[in-house]
C-alpha cells in the first residue's frame, strides 16, 4: 500500500514538473471551445400538455350491449405510431417544412429530424397527461410543429375508432352475405332431400329402427287380438253345435228381446224415467201421464219390430241352422257367431296389412339408415350455418350500436391543459454545462500530456525514485546552491501557472456571465456596437 502511494506521489510530482503542458493545452482548447460554444445558435423549445379523459359516461350504460375497447391501450398505440413516417410527412406539410427541402435528401433529413426531436412523454401516475415538445432555432416553427403533432395525435386517436367501426361493419356484412348464401344452399339441399325421400324419412315416431319396432309391436298386438277373437268364435260355434233343438219359445223370445240392443233402447229408458217421475206427482188419468204412456207403448212396438226384422235377416243368411229351428237361444248364438266372424275377418285384413308394412321396413334395412344418416348430416350442417348466421346478425347489431355510440360521443375526450406557445427565451444549448465540459476537457488533456511527457523524459524527485529507475543504490544527496537560481526559476514557473489559470478563469467567468445575465450585459454591448 505504501509503495502504491509512493508511485502515485511520484506521478503527481512528474505532472507538476511538466505543468507547462497543462498551460499549453488549456490555452489551446479552452478559449477555442468556449468560443465555439458561444457561437452555437440558440434553440427554442415549445411544449403542450394534454389530458386524455377515458371515463366516458356511456361506458357503464352500454356495458354488455356493445363491444368495449380499452381506451388506454388505444392511446398507447397512438403514441407509438405518432412518429410513423405518414404522420411525420403530414406534420412537415402542415408546418411547411417540406417547402424548405430542395432535394429528396434534404427532405429525408427533415423527416429524420422530426422523428428525433419530437418528444411525447406520459406524466407519471394514473392520470393520462401527455407532454409533446419540440426544439427549433425558430420559436414560431417549434410552436407550429408541436401544434401539428397535437392535432395529428388527437385526430388519429379519434379517427381510429371510426376506421375500426367501418372495417368491422364491412367485414360483418361480407360474412353475413356469405353465410346467407350458404344458408340458402343448405335449405335448398335439405328441401330437395326431403322431397326425394318423403316416404322414408323419420316422422313423429322416430327413426327407422323405432318405426320397425313399433310396427312389430303393433303386429304382435293385432295377432294377439286375432287369436282372442278366433278363440271366442270357436267357443261360440261349439256352443251353437251343442245347443238343444227345442226350447220354450216364450222364454226364448224374452231372452232374445232383452239381449239384443236397438236404436230405441235409450229413448225407452229415458221415457220410463220420465213416466215414473210423473206418476209420483199425478194420477194415471193425468194428461201428461196418459201421453207418456202412449209414447212408451209406441216405442216398445217399434223396438219389437226392429228385433223381428233383424232376426228374419240373420235367419235367411244361415238357413241350415235357423230355418229348421225357431229357438231364440240358438238365434242369439248365431248372431254372436256372425259378429265374431266379422271381427276375425276385419282383424285378418289389418294383420295382413301390418305384416306387409313390417316386411317393407325389413326390406329397407340397408337403405333407410343411410338415408337417415344423410338427413342427420344435412340437418347438422343447416343448424350450424343457421346459428352462425344468427350470431353474425346479432354481432352486426352490436357493432352498429357501438358505432352509433361512438358517433354520438367520443369514448376519449382530449383536453388541452397547456397549449403550445412560442418561447421568448432560448432553451438551449446548455452553454454553462458545455463551458464546464470544455474546461474539464482542456485541463484533462493538459494533465494527460504532462503525465505522458513525465514518463517519456522522467525527472527523479526522490532517492527512491532514482534508485528504482537506475537500479543503483543511492548513498547520499547533494543540494543545489542558491546561487544557481533554480528555486527562483521554479517559483516563476509556479507564478506563471497560477496566473495562466486565473486568466482562464476570468475568461470563463466572462463567457458565463454573458449568457447568465443577458439583459445586463448583452443589451449594453449591442448599444455600444
Amino acid at each position: 500500500m505504501q509503495e502504491l502511494f509512493d508511485d502515485l506521489l511520484d506521478y503527481l510530482k512528474g505532472i507538476w514538473i511538466k505543468r507547462r503542458y497543462i498551460i499549453i493545452s488549456t490555452w489551446l482548447i479552452c478559449p477555442i471551445g468556449w468560443g465555439v460554444v458561444s457561437m452555437m445558435p440558440d434553440v427554442y423549445e415549445s411544449e403542450a400538455r394534454i389530458y386524455a379523459d377515458t371515463q366516458s359516461i356511456l361506458a357503464p350504460l352500454l356495458k354488455g350491449l356493445t363491444v368495449q375497447t380499452n381506451p388506454d391501450v388505444q392511446i398507447n398505440l397512438m403514441i407509438k405510431t405518432l412518429l410513423s413516417r405518414p404522420n411525420l410527412e403530414r406534420i412537415s406539410r402542415m408546418t411547411d417544412l417540406d417547402i424548405q427541402a430542395e432535394n429528396p435528401q434534404q427532405y429525408e433529413e427533415i423527416i429524420e429530424r422530426l422523428k428525433k426531436d419530437i418528444k411525447i412523454i406520459k406524466t407519471r401516475g394514473r392520470d393520462n397527461i401527455f407532454t409533446i415538445s419540440f426544439e427549433d432555432k425558430n420559436p414560431e416553427m417549434a410552436k407550429n410543429v408541436v401544434q401539428s403533432s397535437l392535432t395529428v395525435f388527437i385526430e388519429n386517436t379519434l379517427g381510429e375508432n371510426r376506421t375500426d367501426a367501418d372495417s368491422a361493419q364491412k367485414f360483418l356484412k361480407n360474412q353475413i352475405a356469405e353465410y346467407e348464401n350458404r344458408l340458402a344452399s343448405s335449405e335448398a339441399r335439405l328441401t330437395d332431400f326431403k322431397q326425394k325421400y318423403s316416404n322414408m324419412l323419420p316422422d313423429q315416431y322416430g327413426g327407422y329402427y323405432n318405426k320397425l319396432n313399433i310396427a312389430k309391436e303393433q303386429l304382435a298386438i293385432m295377432e294377439l287380438t286375432l287369436k282372442e277373437y278366433q278363440t271366442q268364435l270357436k267357443s261360440a260355434k261349439e256352443q251353437l253345435s251343442t245347443a238343444p233343438t227345442e226350447a220354450n219359445n216364450e222364454q226364448g223370445n224374452i231372452q232374445t228381446s232383452s239381449s239384443i240392443r236397438t236404436s230405441y233402447d235409450d229413448r225407452i229408458t229415458e221415457l220410463e224415467l220420465i213416466l215414473d217421475s210423473l206418476q209420483l206427482k199425478y194420477t194415471d188419468k193425468h194428461p201428461d201421464v196418459v201421453e207418456a204412456t202412449k209414447r212408451l207403448t209406441h216405442l216398445s212396438k217399434q223396438r219389437k219390430k226392429e228385433i223381428d226384422d233383424y232376426l228374419n235377416t240373420t235367419s235367411s243368411s244361415d238357413g241350415s241352422t235357423l230355418i229348421t229351428s225357431q229357438n231364440p237361444v240358438i238365434q242369439q248364438l248365431q248372431i254372436q257367431v256372425n259378429e265374431y266372424e266379422n271381427q276375425v275377418a276385419s282383424i285378418k285384413v289389418r294383420v295382413d296389412d301390418q305384416r306387409a308394412k313390417v316386411k317393407e321396413l325389413e326390406n329397407k334395412i340397408h337403405v333407410l339408415p343411410e338415408i337417415e344418416a344423410e338427413l342427420v348430416a344435412l340437418n347438422r350442417g343447416y343448424e350450424i350455418t343457421k346459428n352462425k348466421y344468427e350470431e353474425l346478425l346479432s354481432r352486426q347489431e352490436t357493432a352498429q350500436l357501438a358505432q352509433n355510440a361512438d358517433e354520438t360521443t367520443n369514448k376519449i375526450q382530449f383536453k388541452v391543459i397547456d397549449p403550445p406557445r412560442a418561447a421568448t427565451a432560448p432553451s438551449g444549448p446548455k452553454r454553462i454545462l458545455l463551458f464546464m465540459v470544455v474546461t474539464v476537457v482542456g485541463f484533462a488533456a493538459g494533465i494527460g500530456l504532462s503525465l505522458l511527457f513525465s514518463q517519456l523524459s522522467p525527472v527523479a524527485t526522490s532517492t527512491a525514485q532514482l534508485s528504482k529507475a537506475t537500479g543503483v543504490p543511492v548513498f547520499g544527496v547533494v543540494s543545489a546552491n542558491t546561487n544557481l537560481g533554480l528555486q527562483k526559476w521554479h517559483r516563476n514557473k509556479t507564478i506563471i501557472f497560477i496566473i495562466s489559470n486565473l486568466v482562464l478563469l476570468v475568461i470563463l467567468v466572462m463567457f458565463m456571465s454573458y449568457f447568465l445575465f443577458p439583459d445586463a450585459i448583452q443589451a449594453p454591448l449591442k448599444r455600444i456596437l
